[in-house]
Order: C-alpha cells, then sequence, then structure tokens
C-alpha cells in the first residue's frame, strides 16, 4: 500500500511541474540533508522561491544562521525529521556519511524523490571512493537508499558556481541561465527534479540514467562546465 500511496504521490509531483513549465505549480516541502557550502547555496534558492524548506544536520542549531538568511520559509531539523518533512529530499553531506546516513533515514526516503548531490574523493572517503570506482557513483547512491527515485543534481561544479549563477544571477546572465546536467532512472523523478533545477534559477538537462553518472563525476568530462543548456549539449554530444 505504501508503495502505491508513493507512486501516486510522485506522478502527483511530476504532473505538476510538467503542466506549470518553468515554474512549481505548488511548492513543495523540500528536505536539506547538510547545511554546509552546497546546501547553504542551493537551499535558500528554493526557499525564496517559495518552497519550505527544512536544513537538517546533526546538529540543528548549528543551521539556525542558513535558515534565517533563507527567509520565512526555511526551519531547520534533524536528517530525520527532514526525511519524514520533504516531498523531495537534497543529500547536501560528504559522500563518507551516505552509509550511516542510510541506516537513520534510508527506510524514510523510500518512494521519494532524492537529489544527489554527492561526489566521492579518495582523500576524504576512503573505502567508499573505492567502492563507487568499482560499482559507479550513481550505482552507489543507489544502494544505499534502495527504494528511492534517486537523480544526480547540482554535483557538477562548485558551489561557488552555482551561487554566482542561481536565481537573480542566473536571469541576468547574458547569453543563457547556466546549465545544471541531472540524471536518473525514473522519468517523474526527472521531472519534479527538472522544475526544482528551475526554480533555483539553473535550466535543467537530462543528461542520462544513473549509469551515466561517473561521466559527469569530478574530473570526468562532464564535471565543472559554467555554460548554457545548448553550450553543454554541443560540448558533451547529449542528444535529449
Amino acid at each position: 500500500m505504501r508503495s502505491e500511496i508513493s507512486r501516486r504521490a510522485l506522478g502527483a509531483l511530476a504532473l505538476g511541474f510538467a503542466l506549470a513549465g518553468p515554474a512549481a505549480a505548488e511548492p513543495l516541502k523540500i528536505g536539506v540533508i547538510g547545511g554546509g557550502n552546497i546546501g547553504g547555496t542551493i537551499g535558500p534558492l528554493w526557499a525564496k522561491a517559495g518552497h519550505p524548506v527544512m536544513f537538517a544536520s546533526r546538529h540543528p542549531e548549528d543551521l539556525k544562521a542558513v535558515a534565517e538568511a533563507a527567509g520565512p520559509n526555511a526551519r531547520t531539523g534533524t536528517p530525520e525529521e527532514a526525511a519524514r518533512f520533504g516531498d523531495v529530499v537534497f543529500l547536501a553531506v560528504p559522500y563518507k556519511a551516505y552509509p550511516d546516513l542510510a541506516k537513520a533515514i534510508g527506510p524514510a526516503l523510500a518512494g521519494k524523490v532524492v537529489l544527489d548531490a554527492g561526489n566521492a574523493t579518495k582523500a576524504r572517503d576512503g573505502a567508499l571512493y573505492d567502492e563507487v570506482q568499482a560499482g559507479g557513483l550513481g550505482a552507489t547512491t543507489a544502494k544505499y537508499f534502495p527504494g528511492a527515485k534517486v537523480v544526480r543534481a547540482f554535483s557538477t561544479a562548485n558551489y561557488r558556481i552555482f551561487a554566482k549563477n542561481g536565481a537573480n544571477g542566473g536571469a541576468d546572465r547574458p547569453g543563457g541561465r547556466m546549465a545544471i546536467p541531472i540524471l536518473g532512472d525514473d522519468p517523474a523523478a526527472l521531472t519534479v527534479a527538472e522544475g526544482l533545477v528551475r526554480d533555483a534559477g539553473f535550466d535543467p538537462v537530462v543528461a542520462g540514467g544513473l549509469k551515466e553518472a561517473d561521466r559527469f563525476a569530478i574530473g570526468a568530462p562532464g564535471f565543472g562546465h559554467d555554460v548554457t543548456a545548448p553550450e553543454l549539449r554541443q560540448k558533451l554530444g547529449l542528444t535529449q
């Protein structure tokens, strides 16, 4: 029964974005796990676009300043609270945290859209980096969060580039808004992700399924491009 309800809810979210075009038809509750560089950059853009956002960490009191700066749509909580709160959950923590985070909130994410911004590095993540190299970045995230509708998003550039180009910065950018590659295997989840990318002030580019995620990891050809959507498609030979 729960999975059927989740499928219906996801379909409704996707339909709302599809009908609304560039902006969301209705605000979505978004749980942002992590209030550091990525979460603290993208989360406020969603809050200022009208989405209720919960910034979460093991010490939510440390995120008070982030939430206050994001405005009245933002609040703080624990990862468990954010997982229950969000229609969509944004993973914006170091990749080494994924195994423990999965134990804490994985079941609560079943059927939900999970936007994954994490990248693994050898120096920081050790054995987990080796696991990613062996199994693939997208597949590894999906393994730790089974049942979640994982979409790779906001994972392909430094947060400073996102801060420069998001919201009004993107609207005023000569030539068009910055492209954000997104990758996922669930069409409805991709539609939801596209809407949220637009609401943050960027242009989404569907760049493939999760098996293609390694092409956009740190150091790979798809990483680090501060370009428009047409330019990104041309650079990487994307046809979608």
